[in-house]
């Protein structure tokens, strides 16, 4: 091989390689270029996500949101502002008692297993009218739903008849359905609707049923949990004869049909 040819040689193998080089180097630049793209990408995505948590922690829940509402829906046969008095019994009846009560509370579920059938034949004969305040401060100290969406759900039944009320009201507290307090089994609608199927004024009322799951007096259930907030009252339950306490000899509400009968005997003289 001559000179000429080896130089030759050399220098198209030397030109392979700078081309070779070249289309390296443009890889590695749109890899770079790519890889940065993603990156960035990724970067808006996490902090897109991380924004959208952010809102979303911000944003009031369901029930914040109801407290916060100035129109009020209230359900039928109630009365004064916000639809917070809530007063069943004969127009006749002279005397008044006060029930306040939280729906998950179980002590309020043992009072109303043994006396509530005594009230609501009270009620009936005139003996006096019953006042229901109903609380939810039980969601705030064991969490959860139960007790707001229990009382919105006892608001969509009142709409229907103060008598609905009443059945749903002691169906609630059953020892067939109540739940242990721990379990927050009332936030859960289908919950409430499957006990209100043994309402009869209830059951395949499908006005009552829009109302429950619609949340259509959640906004009042939050206004009647503020009056009995503002009540002064700090447990459940409680019992009053025109704004005094009824108690057992113990100075407890009385929990018992022949405790009960005493007490409210003694008030109504008071």
């Amino acid at each position: 091989m001559s000179a000429r040819n080896s130089q030759a040689n050399k220098a198209a193998a030397r030109e392979r390689l700078r081309q070779e080089r070249e289309r390296q180097a443009k890889k590695e630049k749109i890899r770079r270029q790519i890889t940065v793209g993603v990156s960035a990408l990724a970067v808006l995505a996490v902090a897109g996500g991380v924004g959208y948590a952010v809102m979303q922690a911000n944003k009031p829940s369901q029930w914040e949101a109801a407290k916060d509402r100035t129109s009020v829906t209230a359900p039928k046969n109630t009365s004064g502002e916000n639809g917070t008095t809530l007063v069943i019994g004969k127009p006749a009846a002279k005397k008044t008692l006060e029930l306040y009560e939280d729906s998950r509370c179980p002590i309020c579920a043992t009072f109303e297993q043994q006396v509530g059938e005594t009230i609501e034949k009270d009620v009936s004969a005139g003996k006096y009218k019953i006042k229901y305040v109903g609380a939810t401060f039980i969601d705030n100290s064991d969490q959860g739903e139960g007790s707001k969406n229990a009382l919105s759900a006892l608001g969509a039944a009142l709409d229907v008849s103060p008598e609905a009320f009443l059945d749903y009201k002691a169906a609630l507290y059953s020892a067939k359905y109540h739940p242990e307090e721990s379990k927050d089994k009332f936030a859960d609608d289908s919950y409430l609707l499957e006990i209100a199927g043994t309402v009869p004024a209830l059951k395949s009322n499908a006005e009552f049923k829009k109302n429950v799951e619609k949340g259509t007096f959640d906004a009042w259930a939050m206004k009647m949990s503020e009056a009995f907030d503002k009540s002064g009252v700090k447990g459940t339950p409680t019992v009053k004869m025109d704004g005094k306490t009824v108690t057992d000899a113990r100075g407890n509400a009385p929990m018992t049909v022949p405790e009960f009968t005493v007490a409210i005997d003694k008030a109504l003289k008071g």
